[in-house]
């Protein structure tokens, strides 16, 4: 009986398990096209997404790895069952799939006559023309799970572009609804809105520099408003070039602003430098940008200096982008998401200044992983964190800082040895000490260094707000000073000398601003910030000391130069822009500064040479409207700029306007016009012996008038979908220049240290051409600037005469190559050498107390030039990814001036008696440099 009941029991169990197995089979099966798949991939491989397939879903593939390695697609999976998920993995190959008993999907070859075979999906209107496969830019096409018909037309679209690997808002990202005219750009937010969209299942096309071109399919299910869409970076595929004209489209190539430049800086490891990836030099590689001032990391823009260049972080006015003497920019380019450079003719919103704008956007950081990298070179080392922190706070923080490296010793030498000679044979430069070639022993101070800070914490109350703060910080302590004692010869005497030489610059800048943006509807966004900025600048060039002669008399001295300069900007500003219809973009805005600026100038420790201190209430509005008409090919930009400046009481207006004219997908005419003021203003103080100084001085209407410039700029561009060809023209019109001499003012009976400012004008014409590859493995670009800038100040000559900054003719070629992991680039620039003034006679006077002073006369103003400017640059970077393939670092090698050209930087002169010692001054000599960068994700 028991036997039986065992036996039983263990026929239940027996088929109780082949149940249960049964139901198990039956389930797995039904499984399959039950599984919904909820999943975006951008340009991923089959293999890949076949691996989230099987860890995250469960479905099993077994497939041809070789094909799916290499066969990449761009999808958005939205609740889409497993087996069409399958399906549409393999739309346009020649692979079938077949799902056997235990749900195991097996991809099969499939031979197909040329009616089965599958039908491919059409090429966008925009690729149609394509030279070359390989020479096409990285497409993603997300094409959400939908194919019914339109169930919404001509409404409302409005949303934020975001960046996939962060999520970070993209700004001055280009979208177009495919097929049609209509297209918008999205602001420093990464907000949009597109009016009269055909309908919601209409496909946009996403572009900006740096990330893969987007086909977005909108659908029914998609939010109206509020839409959120990610770009995918090039992370994977660096063909894409660094530079672009600011465009609509680049699909229909319409320019949407006149003389734009735009630049990633993720992108500036590729270009050679002299230390640092550099935002600012990458640009002086661009036509119209000289490239021949290499001591300067500032613009020197169609014939203007840098200090007529509005330099925008953030938002906040940066008034000096020096480090190190002027060889690199203050601007670390690992906080940095977005430059735009305006070279003239800019629109209503930008004021302050007479030539152009550079316009930096910094991270707000990373939202979705905590991030931390670093780089270091033979200059200095860098490290920056981004920290999300719960949903709706960001933080980022970058730091760099200079270290006594071969570089960093190459450039300060240079000044070091400069100085020490220059004293040593009694010249201004030094202040007239006892140098070394004599004996005496000297020791430099080695307190040199540079450093900058960037930093910026959002929060995201909602969706429709944006509240930041960023801090800008910069400092340079560049010490020349050394003490010189008793040479032997001299002390075997009884003769004893105690000097101490005094070469101190300290300059920097301190920013500060925070920024409400808010999207306010669908129609209207506002940004309003509020500002400080301070620049400073200290300058110690001095000596002192004692003399004893051997009978025991002393004999104490004390001469030199002292010079500081302050300059203190408050700052608030609110900008509006509304889009009340289609083709019409309204901006308006109010903006109030208030000026300090303090600038001191000795000599001596007795005389003061100019001693001011200016304040300043700057307030003001502006106005504009952006018209596109016959269907977008024609559209106008209208604008107005007033100011009210207490120290004069005067009201400035500001007309301005800017024509774009599109007469089909290719080629594009454009022209601009305007007026530009300028109430703060860097002065040059001429030094004809030891080179001239600038520092920064308020307008007050009469010694120092409000500077006025005129802009003219006309071109015309053709551009396909790899190359852009255009020639670009402009003419300007400058008056109420200031500059500041002294050799005017000096007799041989008294000294005038009155304060010697004079005003001039001034013009500036020229054409550019440039030519540029944009994709494939070599990219790059030629560019050739044609120009003339004169000047004319009546205490110098009764003529124009060529300005300080005129280079008559620039050459430049940049390429980059892409070969497998490498990233090579090589830069080739010319440029005219530029003029200056000399000394051509020096005499001596006995002044009424017995003393000297030596005098001298000089040549005609800026009758001379400088041997013409060129150099060679070169580079080679090895990118560092993961297994995986996603980027880390790289390592970078770089020479800057492969030939060792020795490009004169300026000329000083010493008086020996009644002659004229000239002495060549060189820029830098071949440098080569090593850059480690690397970075979590």
């Amino acid at each position: 009986m028991i036997h039986n009941i065992k036996y039983f029991r263990g026929v239940m169990l027996t088929c109780m398990l082949l149940c249960l197995h049964a139901g198990i089979s039956s389930a797995q099966n039904a499984t399959l096209s039950q599984i919904h798949i909820d999943e975006y991939f951008s340009y991923n491989s089959l293999d890949s997404i076949y691996r989230v397939f099987n860890h995250k879903y469960g479905v099993k593939v077994e497939y041809d790895t070789a094909f799916c390695k290499t066969k990449k697609i761009s999808y958005w999976f939205h609740s889409t069952d497993a087996e069409q998920a399958i399906k549409i993995t393999l739309r346009n190959t020649d692979y079938t799939y077949k799902i056997t008993p235990d749900n195991v999907v097996h991809l099969v070859k499939q031979e197909l006559t040329e009616t089965d075979k599958p039908i491919k999906d059409p090429e966008p209107d925009w690729a149609q023309e394509k030279p070359k496969e390989k020479a096409l830019p990285p497409i993603a096409v997300i094409t959400n799970d939908y194919s019914g018909p339109a169930q919404t037309t001509h409404f409302i679209l409005s949303g934020k572009i975001k960046d996939r690997s962060n999520g970070e808002a993209v700004p001055f990202c280009l979208i177009r609804v495919r097929g049609t005219s209509l297209g918008v750009t999205t602001n420093a937010d990464g907000y949009f809105t597109l009016l009269n969209v055909p309908s919601d299942t209409s496909v946009l096309l996403i572009n900006y520099i740096g990330f893969r071109i987007t086909e977005f399919h909108l659908t029914p299910k998609l939010p109206k408003e509020q839409l959120s869409v990610e770009l995918e970076p090039l992370s994977r595929s660096l063909n894409e070039v660094v530079i672009t004209g600011q465009r609509e489209s680049a699909m229909n190539v319409n320019n949407t602003e006149v003389s734009t430049l735009k630049m990633t800086p993720q992108k500036l490891a590729q270009l050679p430098n002299v230390g640092d990836k550099d935002i600012m030099r990458a640009f002086q590689l661009m036509p119209g940008v000289s490239s021949s001032f290499e001591s300067s990391s500032g613009l020197y823009v169609r014939g203007g200096t840098p200090d007529q260049n509005l330099v925008l972080y953030d938002g906040i006015t940066i008034y000096h982008v020096d480090h190190l003497y002027g060889f690199f920019s203050a601007f670390n380019a690992n906080a940095i998401k977005d430059v735009e450079l305006y070279k003239g003719g800019f629109e209503s919103r930008f004021g302050g200044r007479i030539s152009s704008v550079v316009e930096m956007t910094s991270k707000d950081g990373n939202q979705k992983n905590f991030n931390i990298g670093g780089e270091i070179s033979l200059l200095s080392f860098n490290l920056f964190t981004e920290i999300p922190i719960k949903k709706k706070w960001t933080f980022i923080a970058a730091f760099r800082r200079s270290f006594k490296g071969p570089i960093y010793d190459e450039i300060f030498s240079k000044f070091n040895s400069t100085a020490v000679s220059n004293a040593s044979n009694g010249g201004s430069g030094g202040g007239g000490g006892f140098g070394g070639r004599h004996g005496g022993s000297n020791a430099t101070t080695p307190a040199s260094y540079f450093y900058d800070l960037n930093s910026k914490l959002t929060y995201r109350p909602s969706d429709k707000d944006v509240i930041s703060g960023s801090l800008f910080t910069s400092t340079d302590n560049l010490d020349n000073g050394f003490d010189l004692n008793t040479p032997s010869f001299l002390a075997a005497q009884g003769i004893n000398i105690n000097i101490q030489n005094s070469d101190l610059t300290r300059y920097g800048n301190l920013g500060a601003a925070v920024k409400w943006a808010r999207k306010w509807n669908t129609k209207l966004y506002s940004n309003t910030l509020i500002s400080y900025s301070n620049y400073y600048s200290d300058r110690d060039k001095t000596n002192a000391g004692t003399i004893t002669d051997a009978s025991g008399n002393t004999k104490t001295f004390s001469n030199g130069t002292i010079e500081t300069n302050n300059l203190i900007d408050y700052s608030l500003k609110s900008d509006y822009q509304w889009n009340p219809l289609k083709g019409n973009i309204v901006g308006f805005g109010a903006f109030v500064s208030y000026y300090d600026i303090a600038y001191n100038y000795s000599q001596n420790d007795t005389s003061t040479i100019i001693d001011r201190r200016n304040y300043g209430l700057l307030g003001g509005g502006y106005l504009q409207d952006k018209i596109k008409l016959f269907n977008d090919k024609l559209q106008l930009t209208p604008g107005i700029r007033w100011s009210y400046f207490n120290v004069t009481n005067k009201t400035y207006n500001e007309p301005r306007f800017s024509a774009i004219y599109n007469f089909n997908d290719k080629w594009s005419f454009k022209a601009a016009t305007g007026s530009y003021y300028q109430f703060v203003n860097r002065v040059t103080r001429e030094d004809i012996l030891s080179g001239s100084r600038d520092f920064w001085i308020l307008s007050d209407g009469n010694r120092i008038p409000v500077s006025n410039a005129l802009h003219y700029i006309s071109g015309v561009s053709y551009e396909t979908l790899g190359y852009l060809f255009s020639v670009e023209g402009y003419y300007k019109v400058l008056s109420d220049l200031t500059d500041y001499t002294q050799r005017f003012n000096v007799s041989p009976t008294r000294i005038n240290y009155s304060e010697n400012f004079y005003t001039g004008s001034g013009t500036a014409q020229g054409v550019e051409f440039l030519a540029q590859k944009k994709f494939g493995k070599l990219t790059g670009w030629i560019s050739y600037t044609l120009s003339k800038t004169r000047d004319h100040f009546s205490v110098y000559s009764n003529s124009d005469y060529p300005s300080d900054q005129d280079v008559p003719n620039e050459f430049k070629i940049i390429l980059l190559y892409k070969w497998k992991r490498w990233d090579f680039s090589t830069t080739w620039v010319y440029a005219t050498g530029r003029p200056y003034t000399a000394p051509s006679g020096a005499y001596g006077v006995t002044l009424l107390d017995g003393n000297t002073a030596d005098f001298f006369t000089v040549t005609s103003q800026n009758s001379l030039r400088l041997p013409d400017y060129h150099r060679m640059d070169i580079s080679a970077n090895y990118n560092l990814k993961t297994p995986e393939g996603r980027n880390i670092g790289y390592i970078g090698f770089s020479i800057f001036n492969v030939y060792n050209r020795a490009n004169v930087w300026y000329k000083t002169y010493q008086i020996v008696g009644s002659q004229i010692v000239e002495t060549d001054v060189d820029y830098l000599g071949i440098v080569p440099n090593i850059t480690l960068s690397l970075k979590l994700r």
